[in-house]
């Protein structure tokens, strides 16, 4: 009823019909299709197969007909060997499918790690030109120096004509004073008195002899 129901609502998906097959784990069947493949494909296989290979044509040549098993044109042989090539070829197929998703993987993580790396390294270069920008603009210690040195020189100069502007000011006032002295020379009381005495004496009458 449950059924009936559900193959009428038109809201719901179709149950696929048909025959089902085994689901089968596709990580498991490939890492054993990879172990296949690389035991395949190393030297030991080939030399255990053609040991193989050769005892098989020894029995069926070499031993009494009753015991042969595979006589002459070896057809269960064939057989065998054309159902392991059969096999080996999907599974070599399905071993390097998975390595190459590998290395698509691999490559997409690498070509993620050199754009970040790039994005990094241009990142690092802005920084570096900056702090080159930023230190080309600070004072070193060799431009203080010079700069404090210039500054030196320059005070020591103005302290040198300072002094000089002082001692022509000072030469300049002293020779004022000495141009003055020239021109009025300070009087003497005694010498005044006398020499302006005698000249009066000198230049009075003299009084009549009685």
């Amino acid at each position: 009823m449950s059924e009936q129901r559900r193959a009428e609502r038109l809201d719901l998906p179709r149950e696929p019909r048909g025959l089902k097959l085994p689901r089968v784990d596709q990580e498991t069947f490939g890492r054993w299709a990879e172990g296949i493949a690389r035991g395949m494909g190393t030297a030991n296989f080939i030399v255990y197969m053609t040991l193989v290979i050769s005892a098989w044509f020894l029995w069926n040549t070499l031993a009494p007909s009753g015991l042969r098993f595979d006589p002459y044109t070896f057809t269960f042989l064939t057989l065998v060997l054309s159902i392991q090539a059969s096999y080996a070829a999907p599974l070599i197929l399905l071993a390097q499918n998975r390595q190459a998703d590998r290395d698509r993987v691999g490559m997409e993580e690498d070509r993620r790690r050199a754009t970040m790396q790039k994005a990094d390294t241009e990142y690092l270069a802005r920084e570096i030109a900056a702090l080159r920008i930023s230190l080309g603009e600070v004072a070193t210690r060799d431009f203080v120096r010079s700069e404090l040195a210039r500054l030196a020189e320059e005070l020591d100069e103005a302290a040198q004509r300072r002094q000089r502007r002082d001692r022509r000011q000072r030469d300049s006032s002293a020779d004022t004073l000495a141009g003055r002295g020239g021109l009025e020379e300070p009087r003497d009381e005694v010498d005044g008195g006398h020499s302006g005495g005698g000249r009066q004496d000198a230049e009075a009458p003299r009084a009549p002899q009685s």
